[in-house]
């Protein structure tokens, strides 16, 4: 990894910060999406829990997402109550070519099958960079208590 990725999350772990405490039971999350050295894309996961921020940058981004790196504070989710698309899936379908998240999410909802999705559809997936600045965000984001319903 590089310094650039440390940028670029620092900048994710910046917009998650914005929204703590207003999404409900659904963790704050921040999303920068990059391709070729500059931001096409950002996030925050919006009030009251949705849309999430992966969602948001991507309909920023539109085709600029294509080979991109999508830089998340969070895995992506792996499963909508909603029965909607996943943020993993949705990653998957522009044709992310990377995704770097600070932390695993240990959520219903995510749980590791966001970043087995993404790696199962030849998407590189990476985890931990800069693990302790983003665990700040989570410090009351409990997944096994919150409502997973709204993931």
């Amino acid at each position: 990894m590089s310094g650039d990725d440390a940028s670029f999350m620092r900048r994710a772990i910046a917009l998650a910060a914005t929204h703590l405490g207003l999404t409900g039971d659904n963790p704050s999350v921040g999303c920068v999406i990059v391709r070729g050295g500059q931001v096409v894309g950002e996030g925050v996961t919006a009030a009251g829990g949705r849309p999430h921020a992966e969602e948001l940058a991507l309909r920023q981004a539109g085709e600029a997402a294509r080979g991109a790196t999508a830089y998340v504070t969070l895995e992506p989710c792996a499963q909508r109550s909603s029965g909607g698309a996943s943020c993993s899936e949705l990653l998957v379908a522009a044709g992310v070519a990377r995704v770097v998240a600070a932390l695993a999410d240990h959520s219903t909802f995510a749980g590791g099958r966001g970043a087995e999705r993404l790696r199962a559809q030849g998407t590189v997936f990476d985890l931990g960079l800069l693990e302790d600045e983003a665990a700040l965000l989570y410090a009351a984001y409990n997944p096994a208590t919150g409502d997973p319903r709204k993931r």
